[in-house]
């Protein structure tokens, strides 16, 4: 039986009637396709499952066109999310309880990584003096960007020797190859920050790392428990008005969580853009393989992971000091939840 080109049409166009994508998963229900994500530092493992869920087709396979806009650091990304250029974030956790502070109604609905991943090292010129926090005094130290995670954990670690951060001076350094020019041409005199950026440096003896949250032993050792790390966060009003848009991209990244549980370091290396190993494709997988155990295993974040966060926020940030943010209006585990009973 022959099929006329005209029937053919025909059949396409009802399909496109119906709201299924020819060629891709079908987008029945979504509400905004189209999505524009912010993140401050693309390259950084800590954001690998964007990454992932993009290079994969992960985003394409739930129906969704991504535009991700890289920032400078995740304070850049939390702007650009209130001030409205972009429609989701993956960034860090504390962020939400920030905005909460302020009356900003924004709420993760899948985390990421379950440790912050952040290291941070004092450089071969200062390693040989440093004793403890209290020798950060009046160094120069370079963080993602002003008021990223990064900066934070440094404000954290100052604090518990009793500085304050305006004790020493913070200077973005941006992610990758920047941060590591800043420590080799001795612009700073430490670095708070990530992978891959730490495994590099550390191999060729450029820093000592003196505090070490990229493992559950050390991120208990600094803040007495465990403390979340990267989620996908996004205002309320966005989530009440696209509830499948979210459930789309939570479903991307949450497949982008178990494709990584299963990877090798290998598997990963070729998986990312060519540039992000910069030059060191070696060095690049030690790196996933020091970060492997950061990540998220079920999406959802802990009670206990909360207040932990909250606890350090409220007691060493001065922005925050007698604050009290209800902590779940900070997570909406529903999304994370749906994704693991579909996705198997």
């Amino acid at each position: 039986m022959k099929i006329s080109k005209l029937a053919v049409l025909a059949g396409l166009a009802a399909l496109v009637a119906l709201g299924v994508s020819v060629g891709s998963a079908p987008a029945q229900g979504i509400e905004k396709p189209k999505l524009v994500i912010g993140v401050g530092g693309k390259a950084l493992l800590y954001y690998l499952p964007l990454t992932i869920a993009e290079r994969k087709g992960f985003f394409k396979e739930a129906g969704l066109d991504v535009e991700i806009n890289d920032f400078a650091g995740g304070a850049k990304s939390l702007q650009a999310l209130v001030g409205g250029s972009v429609d989701l974030v993956t960034g860090a956790y504390e962020h939400t309880i920030r905005m909460q502070a302020k009356g900003q109604d924004i709420r993760a609905v899948l985390e990421l990584g379950r440790f912050p991943g952040i290291a941070i090292g004092v450089s071969k010129a200062k390693a040989a003096t440093y004793k403890g926090p209290a020798d950060l005094k009046g160094m120069k130290i370079g963080v993602t960007a002003p008021g990223s995670s990064t900066n934070m954990m440094a404000n954290f670690v100052l604090a518990q020797a009793g500085l304050t951060p305006q004790d020493a001076s913070f200077i973005g350094v941006g992610s990758a190859a920047s941060a590591l020019a800043a420590i080799r041409n001795g612009q700073i005199d430490a670095i708070s920050h990530l992978e891959p950026v730490l495994s590099m440096l550390e191999k060729d003896g450029d820093i000592k790392i003196v505090v070490d949250t990229r493992t559950e032993e050390g991120t208990r050792s600094l803040f007495g428990g465990s403390n979340p790390a990267a989620v996908l966060y996004i205002k309320k009003e966005f989530i009440d008005k696209n509830p499948n848009t979210v459930q789309a991209a939570t479903n991307a990244l949450y497949k982008a969580l178990q494709w990584i549980a299963k990877a090798t370091p290998e598997d990963i290396a070729a998986a990312v853009p060519e540039e992000y190993l910069l030059g060191d494709k070696a060095l690049y997988m030690l790196a996933v393989k020091n970060s492997k155990p950061t990540y998220s295993l079920t999406g959802l974040i802990p009670e206990a992971g909360m207040k932990s966060a909250n606890d350090m926020l409220v007691k060493y940030d001065e922005e925050l000091k007698g604050t009290n943010v209800d902590l779940s209006k900070t997570f909406d585990g529903r999304f994370a939840k749906k994704a693991a009973e579909t996705i198997k």
